[in-house]
Parts: structure tokens; sequence; C-alpha cells
């Protein structure tokens, strides 16, 4: 099942993909007013039989997305998890060793755009780097939820964009100055639940750029594991439903080519996942 966020004029609310359309369960069910608040609920195992039935209510040609979840408590981020972007860092000429423990840090929600929407370049940086990643979104929270349990843990799946303002990312050792800036994290198009998705640790992953490919890969290539990110995770936080953890990004950025290649207004950039879908956004600069 496919479900996201959305808006249905100025009213937020969420839904379920049938067909071509959505069927709007934020009116159906108004106990749960987000799809975060589904997510965790007991009825979230009874989503098949919930939608069952149900006959879409907006075309989803004319759907406005949201962010998956619009406003989740944590957005937590790995950092070079992949193993061939390990290397090409490395290559380009950072001094990077894989570490015992995965290294993360943390975006705002405030950063997020929606599928299709504007990811926007700000004013101060010419250096905006595309980083397309698979996120896991948390249904089941928790807290010290080990590595056998953390499937269980799991709502479903997305994509993320960890869209990089690079010269802000390296004022300093911690890096979450170039990595929320506002416009920056596209995060859609929706949600897919885990029946639907197979082998999570075999997906493929491509980001394009204008139709050209930049990165293509798969999440064979994580460093560290999904189990072993929500296990560090939730040692550090309380894991709520709707939190989301994007898990790194492949080979292919832009500041490490050369010369380097980064986003510009005009630009259109797609990651795209298997059995997920495509997340689309053009490049706009900051107003």
């Amino acid at each position: 099942m496919k479900l996201l966020s959305f808006l249905d004029g100025n009213r937020e609310s969420w839904g379920a993909v049938v067909e071509n359309g959505v069927v709007d369960l934020g009116r159906a069910l108004p106990q749960y007013p987000t799809l975060a608040d589904f997510l965790g609920s007991d009825d979230y195992a009874k989503r098949e039989a919930i939608v069952a039935g149900r006959k879409p209510t907006i075309a989803l040609s004319d759907v406005k997305y949201l962010p998956v979840i619009p406003r989740p408590e944590k957005i937590v981020c790995a950092v070079r998890n992949y193993l061939d972007h390990h290397n090409e860092a490395v290559a380009f000429g950072m001094k990077r060793e894989i570490t015992e423990f995965p290294p993360i840090f943390l975006r705002v929600w405030r950063s997020q755009v929606a599928h299709n929407a504007p990811v926007i370049r700000p004013k101060v940086s010419d250096n905006f780097d595309w980083e397309g990643e698979l996120a896991v979104v948390i249904g089941k929270g928790g807290r010290h939820i080990s590595q056998a349990d953390a499937w269980n843990h799991v709502a479903g799946y997305s994509i993320y964009n960890d869209v990089s303002v690079r010269d802000w990312q390296r004022h300093a050792q911690q890096i979450a100055s170039g990595k929320n800036f506002v416009g920056t994290g596209p995060f859609g198009p929706w949600l897919v639940t885990p029946d639907e998705i197979g082998d999570p640790t075999k997906l493929k992953l491509e980001t394009r750029v204008n139709g050209a490919t930049v990165q293509s890969s798969d999440t064979s290539m994580l460093i560290f594991s999904i189990p072993r990110l929500i296990e560090y995770c939730s040692t550090i936080f309380d894991l709520v439903p709707g939190d989301v953890i994007a898990t790194g990004t492949p080979a292919g950025v832009g500041f490490t080519r050369k010369p380097p290649v980064f986003l510009k207004p005009g630009d259109v950039v797609e990651v795209e996942i298997e059995n997920i879908g495509v997340l689309r956004n053009p490049v706009v600069d900051e107003a």
C-alpha cells in the first residue's frame, strides 16, 4: 500500500493511493489527524481492510503533495553510509575512516519539501548538491530496540533527497549547518508498506539531473544496516511513530567531480528507488 500526505485546499490530510486516485483517510478517519498518528495506531495493521472498497476522492494527477510526514519529531540522517560514497570521498582527498558507530546528524522538519515542489538554492551559496537516499519511517516507537526486533518497528519506506549546501556543511566538523536550509529536504512522494517493498537490503537507487543519471547503486552497499541504524538511534532517542531515518547516499555526488557539478535554477532532480517510485523536484533560487 502507498500512503501519502497532501493538501485538500488549505486542509492538510493523508490517504491511500488506490488505482489512479487517493482515498482521503484523513477525512474518513478523523481520530487520526495525521499519517504519523495512523502509523502508530493499532489500526495500522488493519489498513488493507480499512481501505478495501473505498473509492478515490481525488485524482492522483491533481494531488498537491506534502512531505510524507510533514512534521516528524526527528529526521535522523546517516553520514557516508554507502561504501561506494565513502570510497569516492577518500579518493577526493577527504580523510575519512569507517567508524565503529554510525555517524548521524539531525534535520529539522521545516527544511522539508514535497514531491514536485521546488527545492530552494539559498542566496548564500551555489554549492548545492544532490543526495538520493532511502528513507525509513518508524511506525512502532521504542527505546533500546534490538537489531533482531528492528524490522517490527518499520512502518514503511520512502525517498529522501538530502540536498546539501556543501560550503556551509564544511563550516565546522558538525555538518548540520549545510543540511538544514529551508526548502532543501525533498521527501516523498509516498510511503510504501513493507509488504510491497520486497527485500529492502537490495533496492536499486538512481538519481538523475535533467534526465542524466548521476547516482546508480543499491542498498546492499550500506555500511550500517537498517536494523543497526534503528538500534543505534533508539539507544539515543525515544523513537516515535513518524520519525524518519534517512539511510545515506551512494557515490555520484556533485562535489567529488572534477570540476565539481552543482544544482542550479532550472534543473530538475529525480531520485528513483526500486518498488517505491520517483521523487521529483525542480530547482529554484531563494527569493
